[in-house]
């Protein structure tokens, strides 16, 4: 009887955990569309931080990326991750606060 009143919370407790969506990202015409580099601030780009973060590289300056997260292009760790590669991106979005706020985020494939 244990078992089942536990199954009865802890079931639907780890699905609404797992339906929590992440916001998506979508291409706006009326912004301008810029291509920057993309990587791990800390690991590749050399900026403070305590933690892997995103970060964008566009003209010489670095900014955290707020709106998407590192691993959601795959593993940052990976050997093509951001922990251990810079990427080419398109993006959209705006500085605020020196972060970049994100509102469209894609990979230029190889």
């Amino acid at each position: 009887m244990k078992s089942l009143l536990l199954l009865i919370f802890i079931v639907p407790l780890s699905l609404y955990s797992q339906g929590a969506s992440k916001k998506e990202l979508q291409f706006d015409p009326n912004i301008q569309l810029i291509e920057a580099k993309a990587s791990c601030g800390i690991c590749m780009f050399d900026m403070d931080g305590f933690k892997c973060e995103l970060a964008v590289n566009i003209d010489g300056a670095k900014y955290y990326v707020e709106g998407t997260d590192i691993d959601d292009y795959g593993d940052a760790h990976s050997d093509d991750g951001f922990c251990n590669a810079i990427r080419d991106t398109k993006i959209q979005g705006q500085i605020v606060d020196n972060k970049y706020i994100v509102t469209y985020f894609k990979l230029i494939e190889i």
